[in-house]
């Protein structure tokens, strides 16, 4: 079971939407969430023109989150994280905010951030919450056992920090098999719809493998009908879902699968048949 930890967040502007500063005990680590509009405020943030990896988060056109990794190394003009993100994306319009890590004592060079920008990269693809917009896999580098020991450990708290700001891009949409998790597989069959998900913090997770039913009812929900499309490239051909996704509720999760106006609490059932209605009455 994971220990506890304890985070320091600090509001730099005195309000949660806001830049954020923030780090942990024992941990030379140190990360910024900055909105795109508080850029400018930052120029005078010495720790700022270190090296480190930045992350850019944001929403597609299809209403997809999106995040984009990138590695800034220190420069003889004295300007690293901060001006990358400034110079080559600032065209970039699908961004609203930055997460930059760097460290306290300004340890990264180059083999270092080559490192974490491949690892964080795979990691967020890996998890699919995000659509990962890099264009081409980073480049790991070559480093010796002992630095690798120590560059996953910066990650391993790296990923705490992540969630804690908001963005859960390193976090799978359900726990693996391998994690503790009381919450049973559910299943579901409407039309030539059949699947299976659970339920998690975030909502009800569907999948991969579970088949939608391909006609929507004349009274689908608009937000299903709006699933369906924000989803289309995660079924193939026959209906099938390549890869697990995230509904807001049970019942969204239905209706996705049923393309219908659908009761959650009444469709899915666990293994032995008891609706999902009867499972939540005796917790």
């Amino acid at each position: 079971m994971p220990r506890s930890k304890t985070i320091k967040l600090f509001l730099m502007d005195g309000e949660p939407s806001g830049r954020m500063k923030c780090s942990l005990t024992n941990w030379t680590g140190i990360a910024y969430k900055i909105p795109r509009t508080a850029l400018d405020k930052c120029k005078d943030l010495d720790i700022l023109k270190q090296s480190g990896v930045y992350f850019l988060f944001g929403t597609d056109k299809s209403d997809n989150a999106v995040v984009y990794i990138g590695q800034a190394g220190a420069r003889k003009n004295g300007k690293g994280l901060l001006l990358r993100i400034q110079e080559p994306h600032a065209s970039i319009d699908y961004w609203t905010e930055a997460v930059m890590f760097t460290t306290t004592n300004n340890s990264f060079g180059p083999t270092e951030i080559s490192y974490l920008e491949n690892r964080f990269c795979n990691m967020a693809v890996q998890s699919g919450r995000y659509v990962v917009k890099n264009g081409n896999d980073p480049n790991p580098g070559n480093i010796t056992e002992e630095t690798e020991s120590e560059l996953e450990e910066f990650i391993d708290y790296a990923k705490i920090v992540m969630g804690t700001l908001g963005h859960k891009v390193f976090e799978p949409f359900a726990p693996s098999s391998e994690v503790e998790d009381e919450e049973p597989v559910l299943y579901l069959e409407y039309g030539k719809g059949i699947a299976s998900g659970k339920r998690t913090s975030d909502g009800f997770v569907i999948f991969k493998g579970s088949a939608v039913n391909p006609s929507l009812t004349k009274s689908c929900p608009e937000r299903t009908i709006k699933d369906r499309k924000k989803y289309a490239s995660k079924i193939n051909k026959n209906g099938v879902l390549i890869s697990d996704i995230l509904l807001s509720s049970p019942s969204s999760a239905a209706g996705f699968v049923g393309g219908a106006s659908l009761s959650g609490n009444a469709l899915w059932k666990d293994s032995n048949g008891k609706t999902l209605k009867e499972l939540l009455e005796t917790e």
